[in-house]
């Protein structure tokens, strides 16, 4: 090589460096590529990532093209530094280990660590462009890389290693969730709050959100004609339950509109109201609330109700109510359901004693456990093994709270300190 010149030479291993880097900056850039964002591109049209998704099809092969490409390269850099430096400074041991350190240097800061640094930043605006160079190198060193990946593929079967392809890649719901938490520039918050809401809905049953027993609006079938005039007259539903001797004995459901066109004069009766009830319709305790949805979609149906293990009544679950699971309150609230919370001048709660922990959690950003009981009360109550009085105060989930009134053994209302940033609670529930 005494024939080509210097600066040649010199030029030559620039341009060595530069198709090293070209190698490290394509390597990054493929793997550090969003997979989700390139199948969009592809849907689209888009050629570049048309190219860039089959190359990521055979990662063996692709990878295989750019480590012989680089490592050709490097190779070829470092035979030219040492005819470099023996031209400048002979045959000097000390020479050619300094430019040893040299190449070395070169190619990790501008072939190795800057490209890859820059592929992992700007992943999508450098893999696409280059797929249309590795595309047909691929093909033209596709017997060497046919060879090398033989051995390859032999030492991955001796270590029963089967590596995972790109279809094989799917996210959790776990990784669902981080995505659409880490998505807040391109989700509304309201959109991303339906969405998280929605991944929940698994986890949450019909005991989270049902309305208890002793806060349903219910019409007694025994009652005289004038009574049941009143309640219908004064329901704040459109649907009621029917009940009869008990209010656990629910024989039916009628739509309080088929009853407004009764006249004054007519009474109405329980044989009036056993003609247009509908059958009720009954579910386990501890449904999963998207199974639940579903079973709403195929009964034709809005309205059911939620029994334990030995068929006792335990609730009230509504369509409206899992709506509200996904996208928030949007309705009022019967007055039969308790006043919820409200927030005092001390920046302490005053809370129902009926009001669910979910809720709370939800709302005020408290931490009570869910696994167990659902409401204030019932925790305070399983806690304490007793009905406490008015005036004791206990610590819960690191929650300090006081018991302000107790009334046929439940606890009515409780006071609980503010929790962690907690200053721009609302006011009152509901």
């Amino acid at each position: 090589m005494d024939d080509i010149a210097l600066s040649t030479q010199f030029i030559a291993l620039a341009v060595l460096l530069l198709v090293s880097a070209f190698f490290s900056i394509a390597e990054t850039s493929m793997m550090a590529l969003n997979r989700y964002r390139l199948k969009a591109l592809v849907r689209l049209g888009n050629r570049g990532a048309r190219l860039t998704a089959g190359l990521l099809a055979q990662t063996d092969r692709l990878l295989g093209v750019i480590l012989l490409g680089n490592n050709l390269v490097n190779a070829a850099a470092a035979v030219l530094v040492s005819v470099i430096t023996v031209r400048l400074f002979g045959e000097n041991e000390i020479a050619l280990a300094g430019g040893t350190l040299i190449v070395t240097f070169l190619i990790l800061v501008f072939s190795e660590i800057t490209p890859k640094v820059i592929g992992a930043s700007y992943a999508e605006k450098i893999a696409l462009p280059a797929a249309f160079v590795l595309k047909p190198l691929l093909k033209a060193l596709y017997p060497v890389v046919w060879f090398v990946n033989l051995f390859v593929q032999t030492l991955l079967w001796l270590f029963r290693l089967r590596p995972a392809t790109a279809t094989e890649s799917k996210l959790t719901p776990e990784e669902l969730r981080t995505l659409v938490l880490e998505a807040g520039n391109y989700i509304p918050k309201k959109h991303q709050s339906i969405l998280l809401n929605l991944f929940d809905l698994e986890s949450i049953t019909v005991d989270d959100v049902m309305t208890p027993r002793n806060q349903i609006e219910a019409l007694d079938i025994d009652a005289p004609p004038e009574v049941l005039r009143q309640q219908i007259a004064t329901a704040y539903h459109r649907r009621l339950p029917v009940y009869e001797r008990q209010p656990d004995n629910i024989v039916g459901i009628i739509l309080v509109r088929r009853l407004l066109n009764i006249g004054s004069n007519e009474e109405i009766t329980a044989d009036h109201l056993r003609q247009i009830m509908r059958e009720p319709y009954f579910i386990p305790s501890g449904t999963p609330l998207f199974t639940q949805l579903q079973q709403f979609q195929e009964h034709q149906d809005r309205l059911c109700f939620v029994v334990d293990e030995y068929g006792e009544l335990m609730g009230l679950l509504t369509l409206e109510d899992i709506v509200e699971e996904l996208i928030g309150e949007f309705a009022t609230h019967s007055p039969l359901q308790p006043a919820g919370f409200h927030r005092q001048d001390d920046g302490t709660f005053l809370v129902e004693g009926g009001s669910l922990l979910r809720e709370l959690n939800r709302k005020l950003g408290y931490r009570f456990p869910l696994d167990g009981p659902k409401t204030i009360n019932g925790l305070i109550l399983e806690h304490l093994q007793d009905i406490p009085e008015p005036g004791v105060s206990l610590k819960l989930a690191g929650q300090l709270m006081d018991i302000v009134q107790t009334q046929d053994r439940v606890v009515k209302v409780v006071r609980l300190a503010a929790p962690a940033g907690s200053a721009t609670a609302p006011t009152s529930g509901h």
